[in-house]
């Protein structure tokens, strides 16, 4: 296991295009930190420097305490699982799993020991002699992630893995890494898209915007505590509704004069954020909401539409049994203790 520092480093394309202006974070060893955030973000880019695939403009990498800077990505004792396998076709499992070692020159009986006992671990025994074509796409990342293991790295980092499989395939896969990261106890870095992925693998959850880390901290600390407007509209399923409001003496009112809150996080203009499951139907509720879509998903309803004389979108998510028909006016009011205040110019949480 190895810490992993990342310190003032800086990204600029030749053109002065800057992608990352000056990012510092730590990933603890043993620990799985997941970058997330929009495309284009450098989240990618991120990754690749610390492999040794992108050179770095300014700042320093370190891996278990030693500068890797200059170093060759075959130097810095990490293995990559890639988007697209990046898998020989014309070698056998066994053979794909054993190249790295190979390369290194590490002798027949401990090559075979290390891709026996990745293939047993990743249940791939029985598929050791197959070609890649001969697998499924789940199968494939699985002998892409013990190509990574058979060579007991310091660090893992895995560039999107899940992006190529489909929606079943991707749940599964995405227990079977975490699992696997969990016994191995490997640091790793994993970068991807999708906030679900995210939320679900992340010991450390880094969100990153426009090159820069919005914020950074344990999954569930940042869904219950967003430290922006950016990271309550990026994380959660459906996102956090976001409603303009006015904070005075009073408390907390809507754009419609409806009283939201007898608190006040601050004085004038504030954005109030509350969660789709933080709504319950209220006949006497300050949010009037003119339904227009209803997404039934079993136990749970999405509920769609417009808060009445406003052009404010808002969604929640309520029981099967409460689900309104579109055309309908539903109040709703906020839980008690779940409304969130960010500032009105600058999108940053108050208190």
């Amino acid at each position: 296991m190895a810490q992993i520092e990342i310190e003032n480093v800086r990204k600029v394309y030749p053109g002065g295009v800057e992608v990352i202006p000056d990012l510092s974070f730590d990933i603890a060893a043993g620990e799985l930190c997941v970058l997330v955030g929009p495309s284009g973000c450098g989240k990618s880019t991120l990754l690749r420097m610390v492999a040794g695939l992108e050179p770095i403009t300014g700042g320093e990498i370190r891996i278990a305490g030693r500068r890797v800077n200059e170093l060759e990505p075959v130097e810095r004792d990490i293995s990559m699982v890639f988007q697209n396998y990046a898998l020989y076709p014309h070698m056998s499992v066994y053979d794909n799993m054993a190249y790295g070692l190979r390369n290194r020159g590490e002798p027949k009986t401990t090559i075979d020991a290390a891709v026996r006992k990745a293939a047993k671990t990743l249940g791939l025994e029985d598929y050791l002699s197959r070609k890649p074509r001969q697998l499924s796409g789940g199968q494939r990342q699985r002998v892409a992630m013990g190509r990574a293991i058979v060579r007991e790295p310091a660090a893992f980092l895995f560039d999107e893995p899940l992006s190529n499989l489909d929606a079943k395939l991707r749940v599964k896969t995405r227990v079977e890494i975490r699992d696997l990261q969990q016994r191995l106890g490997t640091t790793s870095i994993y970068v991807t898209h999708d906030q679900l992925e995210a939320m679900t693998l992340a010991d450390q959850l880094v969100i990153m915007n426009a090159g820069r880390i919005e914020q950074a901290g344990p999954p569930l600390e940042i869904y219950e505590r967003p430290a922006s407007v950016f990271v309550g509209g990026f994380i959660g399923s459906p996102p956090m509704n976001f409603l303009p409001c006015f904070a005075g003496a009073g408390g907390v009112e809507t754009a419609t004069g409806q009283r939201l809150s007898g608190d006040s996080p601050a004085m004038g203009d504030v954005t109030a954020g509350v969660r789709p499951e933080d709504l319950t139907p209220d006949a006497a509720g300050p949010l009037p909401l003119h339904v227009r879509v209803v997404e039934r998903l079993g136990a749970t309803v999405h509920v769609h539409g417009v808060l009445e004389e406003t052009e404010t979108d808002l969604v929640a998510s309520l029981p099967g049994s409460d689900a309104p028909n579109p055309g309908e006016v539903l109040r709703l009011a906020p839980n008690p203790g779940k409304l969130h205040y960010f500032s009105a110019e600058t999108g940053r949480r108050l208190g």
